[in-house]
C-alpha cells in the first residue's frame, strides 16, 4: 500500500496523517468540516499516535467525497488507504 505518513510530535500527543493518491486518514485533531469545504476525500480516526495505529484504527467520520468513492465509518485505516489509492 502506498501512503505518505505525516506526524508531528506536540507536547502531549501526536498529530498524525496518512497521504495517499486521492486522499488522506488523519487524526481527530484536524477538522474534518475543513476538509468537506474544501472538496477533500477525508477520514478521521481517534486515539492513535502513530501510522500503525492509524491503519488499525476504525473511521469515525468521513466527508461526502471518501463515501462517494465507497469509504464509510467503521472500515479500518487501512481499508479506506487502500480506497483512497
Amino acid at each position: 500500500m502506498d501512503y505518505e505518513a505525516h506526524i508531528i510530535k506536540l507536547d502531549n500527543v501526536n498529530l498524525v496523517l496518512l497521504k495517499a493518491k486521492r486522499g488522506y486518514v488523519m487524526c481527530g485533531l484536524l477538522n474534518l468540516d475543513t476538509a468537506e469545504k474544501l472538496g477533500h476525500a477525508a477520514c478521521v480516526v481517534s486515539g492513535v499516535s502513530n501510522a500503525d495505529d492509524v491503519l488499525n484504527a476504525k473511521i469515525i467520520k468521513c466527508t461526502s467525497k471518501a463515501k462517494k468513492i465507497g469509504i464509510r465509518e467503521g472500515l479500518r485505516g487501512e481499508e479506506a488507504l487502500e480506497l483512497l489509492n
